[in-house]
């Protein structure tokens, strides 16, 4: 039922999406040829632009499916949406230009097409809000609402639980936990209560009109689950198996289907096929051009490094990416030649008398991570990541912060979403863990742009860079 309902909302937002699409080109088209703008080689008959739709009605729902546009997650936030929304509108209409480029039968409008393209993106995302709100207003008003019993109180419960008020337009409704734990009894959860124990979960499918039932007891209850799943297999409820796995899960897990077997996969990589190749083509493609700025700067770097000490204008240093693989990360030179000869690998601070006046400089604006786009363009980092660590500080983390190799699974970055919040130099390490899992959990292209923009904005004046 629950996978039916998705999928439901998930054919309203497609049809939502493709006749805003629609309307936009022919509103496009309208505003182009039908309004007072000046057309220098006269109107072209609309029947050339309507030979579009059906390559839009298909070209659209897979762009936006591959920017999970149609993962229908409220943990996102409109601005999140809306920016996904961009970057798939308009990756949409380059492979619709490319294809028109193909096709010589018509010339098209290139101000329609830009036009559009605004068009687009502003009813998308009107559509989509528009659907948002209305599900949110005829959920709490009560209006089909599936009214769903969590057996198990526990950390898998709790997680139940919080995912379904935190998005209410799925249509499940927690009405209350069985639990055997008489602690748990009278403390409930987020103003859901504990309506019984597992011996009622019977009774209590009659009394509180149940449709829906998750079991999340944790593994040492399983002849409980047993007893559960034996008891309610004949009632008209659908039952959902959530394993309480938690404290091994890292990222998304996912069942595979082994030979007709369902097996779960804990360690799943975050970043895979279409993901990974977007992610490393956007390396590639803003690297290069960095690179270009790059070639400009050096010189005016070169020149204050040598002037100060006459030492060298790069910096390479070994670091842990991807897997745990080591790299040479290059960097502009900061501190003094030899400074950690004296010092050996020692944490950065505010004050380190190791740096030059050049490198206190390039340290402040952030400039000195700029080489690191040669390490983008080989593939040992990514523009957008977790800050990669040298291999001395890497063994003493682990062994201290629950969960830190995990930030290993995706490629290093120049930049990332714990640097934007200010969690660098010497900041809180475990915060500094918290933001960089959160972005590997929920990594968007849409997220990648936002953290470059953030970082565009914010390296000049972080107190945190030094």
């Amino acid at each position: 039922m629950i996978r039916r309902q998705t999928r439901r909302l998930q054919a309203v937002f497609v049809l939502s999406d493709v006749l805003a699409t629609w309307t936009a080109l022919v509103a496009a088209y309208l505003i182009r040829f039908e309004s007072a703008w000046p057309i220098p080689k006269g109107p072209q008959p609309i029947e050339n632009y309507l030979q579009l739709l059906p390559a839009l009605t298909v070209l659209w729902p897979v762009t936006f499916y591959f920017h999970r546009l149609y993962q229908l997650r409220r943990d996102r936030s409109a601005i999140d949406e809306a920016l996904a929304i961009v970057v798939a509108v308009s990756l949409g209409t380059l492979l619709l230009v490319g294809i028109l480029s193909f096709w010589r039968a018509y010339s098209f409008s290139r101000p329609l097409l830009l036009l559009f393209l605004v068009l687009d993106i502003l009813l998308v995302s009107l559509g989509r809000f528009g659907i948002w709100k209305y599900l949110e207003t005829i959920r709490k008003a009560g209006v089909g609402l599936r009214r769903a019993l969590v057996v198990g109180a526990g950390t898998a419960g709790r997680a139940v639980v919080e995912k379904l008020l935190d998005h209410p337009a799925t249509g499940l409704l927690p009405v209350g936990f069985a639990d055997d734990d008489p602690g748990k009894a009278a403390d409930g959860f987020r103003g859901v209560p504990v309506l019984g124990t597992t011996a009622q979960v019977r009774e209590l499918l009659a009394a509180h009109e149940i449709d829906t039932v998750f079991l999340a007891l944790p593994v040492e209850a399983y002849r409980t689950m047993l007893a559960i799943l034996k008891e309610v297999g004949n009632e008209m409820v659908d039952v959902r198996v959530v394993p309480d796995l938690f404290q091994y899960v890292t990222f998304r897990a996912g069942v595979e289907d082994f030979d007709g077997l369902p097996v779960i996969n804990l360690t799943q990589r975050p970043l895979e096929g279409w993901d990974s190749l977007v992610k490393r083509t956007m390396d590639i493609a803003l690297s290069a051009a960095g690179l270009v700025v790059l070639a400009l700067l050096v010189p005016l770097v070169a020149v204050a490094l040598w002037l100060e000490d006459r030492g060298p204008v790069f910096y390479t240093q070994e670091r842990m990416g991807l897997d745990g693989r080591l790299f040479r990360i290059l960097k502009f030179r900061s501190m003094r030649v030899g400074a950690e000869d004296e010092t050996g690998a020692v944490w950065a601070r505010r004050d380190d008398p190791r740096k030059t006046r050049v490198g206190s400089f390039l340290r402040r604006s952030s400039l000195d991570e700029l080489p690191q786009l040669v390490n983008v363009l080989k593939g040992d980092m990514s523009l957008v990541g977790p800050r990669p660590e040298r291999p001395e500080f890497v063994r003493e983390f682990k062994e201290k912060v629950p969960q830190y190799m995990l930030r290993h699974r995706v490629r290093a970055g120049i930049t990332g979403w714990a640097q934007v919040h200010g969690w660098r130099g010497d900041t809180s390490l475990s915060k500094r863990i918290e933001y960089d899992l959160y972005y590997i959990e929920n990594w968007s292209l849409a997220l990648d742009l936002k953290i470059l923009w953030l970082t565009l904005t914010r390296s000049f004046r972080d107190q945190n860079a030094y």
